[in-house]
């Protein structure tokens, strides 16, 4: 990723060209723009995971259809059919959940007079953090916190711009809002984009034991507590922390090993100890194909994150019984819902259970008793909102043009309008 080149002038939108955000992972970099006449191309940067999801959608959308059983439908058959099988379902499961804010809400209303569970694609990465959190409370950051006053920035068992590829120019890194700033990658492969910018010096350091281990020892050594064997880059990081005007420790949750909640309590452990003399705050990259927006509704909503059971009975929250994947390997549940409308790749898991899949028109549909509603994508055929990954901002996204399918905020909506007998609007 070039960092150097010149942003300001690569996100100036053609005369006409509207300005974009980009809905295909959760930086929600809003400084590019979209054009093309056969295919859709980037402007402005040259992330693959944007390169990636616009390669799905042409100029040109080609007419989607819904199947039922595997047999071409009209849109009001195929709402239909979801609607009695959702009404014979006892304990439905809604999965994916790749949806906008719009959509979210709309999910959460049905989840609750359907008596659903719902459960994110990436829900097991989404809950190291929310159980620490829960546990222990966080010190948490932004964006805009970080690109103003992060001197140092610790990436603990990642490499941001593996999967973040804009991360680094988010963060501000060779701006002079900064005087210098120092990255430092523990386990983690150094990122060769850094090299040689101004204002800027990194390091990688390897991690002493495993990621547990190595967050204890500079605990420790952050806390000026004695240690047995200390390597000397964490001795001499832990130095560089609490000399610091303002550290961040990043993560990313897709990475962090099994029980990484605690891992997450570590890291708020060590940030709770620099904040007694200086500043410092942490900082999770994840939550992408909707996961903050859908966690931040449901939360808003219920009082309750995700994972939670919402019947008109009452709201029940178990971040571990309630996993979509164990549900579906101990067949705890007897129906899916499974959202995916930001791309093909998030597809359901394998299951013989009675399916309903609002996706991306090029989703590959299970065999079997599957009703498949082609959805348009938030930010590409339709318009709408997703939070972004510091969790507070929520940011409106353009179409580039109209696909003319509905969304998954108007599906849902049908379906909760026929369970309830009421006529369509």
């Amino acid at each position: 990723m070039d960092l150097t080149r010149d942003r300001l002038s690569a996100s100036k939108p053609a005369s006409g060209v509207p300005p974009w955000t980009c809905p295909f992972c959760s930086l929600l970099c809003d400084g590019f723009r979209v054009e093309g006449s056969a295919s859709l191309q980037l402007q402005g940067s040259d992330c693959p995971r944007a390169r990636q999801g616009l390669s799905h959608f042409r100029a040109e959308p080609a007419p989607a259809t819904p199947r039922v059983s595997g047999e071409a439908a009209d849109l009001d058959t195929a709402i239909t059919t979801a609607t009695q099988w959702l009404r014979r379902s006892r304990l439905p499961l809604f999965g994916g959940l790749a949806t906008d804010v719009a959509g979210a809400r709309a999910l959460y209303r049905l989840a609750a007079q359907v008596g659903a569970i719902s459960d994110h694609a990436h829900g097991h990465a989404l809950t190291h953090g929310l159980r620490a959190q829960q546990d222990r409370g966080m010190f948490y950051t932004t964006l805009a916190e970080v690109r103003n006053r992060a001197d140092l920035i610790v990436c603990l068992g990642t490499s941001p711009a593996e999967n973040y590829a804009e991360f680094f120019w988010r963060c501000g890194v060779s701006e002079d809002l900064v005087p210098q700033r120092h990255i430092a990658f523990v386990d983690a492969f150094l990122d060769p984009a850094l090299q040689g910018l101004p204002r800027v010096t990194s390091e990688a350091i390897a991690a002493q034991g495993d990621l547990f281990e190595t967050i204890a020892v500079l605990s420790a050594l952050v806390a000026q507590r004695q240690v047995r064997v200390a390597a000397p880059a964490l001795a001499a990081l832990a130095e560089r922390l609490r000399a610091a005007s303002y550290a961040v420790i990043v993560w990313e949750a897709a990475r962090l090993p099994q029980h990484g909640s605690l891992l997450v309590e570590a890291v708020q452990q060590l940030v709770g100890t620099l904040n007694r003399h200086t500043r410092a705050a942490s900082f999770s990259l994840g939550g992408s194909d909707g996961a903050y927006t859908a966690n931040q509704v449901v939360t808003w909503l219920s009082g309750l994150p995700l994972r939670t059971h919402a019947s008109p009975a009452g709201l029940e929250h178990d971040p571990l019984r309630f996993d979509a994947q164990q549900l579906l390997a101990d067949g705890a549940v007897d129906s899916l819902l499974w959202v995916s409308s930001f791309g093909p790749e998030l597809a359901p898991p394998g299951t013989t259970l009675p399916q309903v899949i609002l996706g991306h028109p090029d989703m590959v549909v299970p065999e079997g008793d599957v009703v498949f509603i082609p959805v348009s994508t938030p930010g590409i055929g339709s318009s709408g909102h997703l939070f972004r990954v510091d969790g507070g901002v929520v940011l409106p996204l353009t179409p580039v043009r109209e696909d003319g399918l509905p969304s998954v905020a108007m599906v849902v909506a049908r379906i909760a309008q026929q369970l309830a007998g009421k006529a369509q609007t």
